[in-house]
């Protein structure tokens, strides 16, 4: 026996049906990503000729970076970098392909400190989010800007504090961490795609960084994890979940041995299409002796961006 077919029943003539919700437009695109916390003041007072500038600025180009991330930067020094990439084809308005902003107005000799984001692409507006106080002189932030074509692709710089003090209830790092997570999620939550890079003050398998690693990411090395992010360098074959050192601080409290990793290029996992990859580079000596007690870390990712 065929079996009987039930029909819906009719909507009334004057019933109009249902739109459906058009599917946001995407388009992928892939991006070399590029980070160092150069210590401008610590070991370099503020200088712009003793090689630093034109080390960075140099692997910047070499590495065809699209984004590139600067903490503990002093104002006249971003100034230099900022000269020096455009002599070099990057945009010519220097309103639109760099950001900068202050930690401390004075802390490099009478002139401000702070983190700095670059694009070969010029950018929009930059949000700037002042981080939870860590008692100290320094006022931490985040700084993101998105693409002036792409709008909802953000490139975002942190640095969040070394200290581990509890301060108003909580731990002061775990605090900083969860107030950049939190506007990182807003912004996905709003549709953009976001890239942040900089200088965590973590190494991948600690606690506080588990709201950030991926769930899916579970290894020896990186377990625990409960968040929705990947770190581009957390596919190293030598070091699965956690990668490569990024600090020459004489800590080898790594994997194996190794010096630790806390600098890191952060993307959503749902945002990124195939695969993707990291690596830490020797530090340059090329400024009267090492350039940085950091290496610098870069990245290439496929992401899907909304139209």
């Amino acid at each position: 026996m065929v079996p009987a077919v039930v029909l819906p029943a009719a909507a009334p003539a004057s019933a109009a049906p249902a739109a459906a919700a058009a599917p946001a437009a995407e388009v992928t695109a892939s991006y070399n990503v590029w980070v160092w916390n150069v210590a401008g003041w610590k070991m370099h007072r503020g200088a712009t000729g003793n090689g630093l500038v034109a080390a960075l600025a140099n692997s910047i180009r070499n590495r065809s970076a699209h984004f590139a991330a600067l903490n503990e930067l002093c104002w006249s020094q971003y100034k230099a970098v900022q000269s020096n990439l455009r002599g070099s084809g990057w945009p010519q308005d220097v309103e639109n392909f760099s950001r900068f902003e202050a930690h401390n107005e004075t802390a490099c000799g009478g002139e401000p400190f702070g983190v700095a984001i670059f694009s070969r692409a010029p950018m929009g507006p930059a949000d700037r989010l002042a981080l939870a106080p860590d008692g100290s002189s320094e006022r931490r932030k985040l700084l993101c800007a998105p693409l002036e074509a792409r709008p909802h692709l953000r490139f975002c710089t942190t640095h969040i504090t070394p200290s581990n003090e509890v301060i108003g209830g909580g731990k002061i790092n775990e605090r900083q961490l969860g107030e950049v997570l939190t506007r990182v999620e807003s912004y996905h939550a709003a549709g953009d795609t976001v890239i942040v890079a900089g200088d965590f003050n973590a190494q991948p398998n600690y606690g506080r960084m588990n709201p950030w690693y991926s769930r899916n990411l579970d290894v020896p090395r990186n377990s625990g994890n409960q968040g929705d992010y990947r770190e581009l360098d957390d596919t190293d074959p030598a070091s699965p979940g956690y990668g490569e050192t990024t600090v020459a601080d004489g800590d080898t409290s790594g994997p194996d041995g190794q010096g630790k990793k806390i600098d890191m290029i952060f993307v959503r996992e749902n945002r990124i299409v195939g695969t993707y990859t990291g690596d830490s580079l020797a530090i340059s000596t090329s400024c009267g002796g090492a350039c940085s007690d950091h290496r610098i870390l870069i990245g290439t990712v496929t992401v899907r961006i909304t139209t």
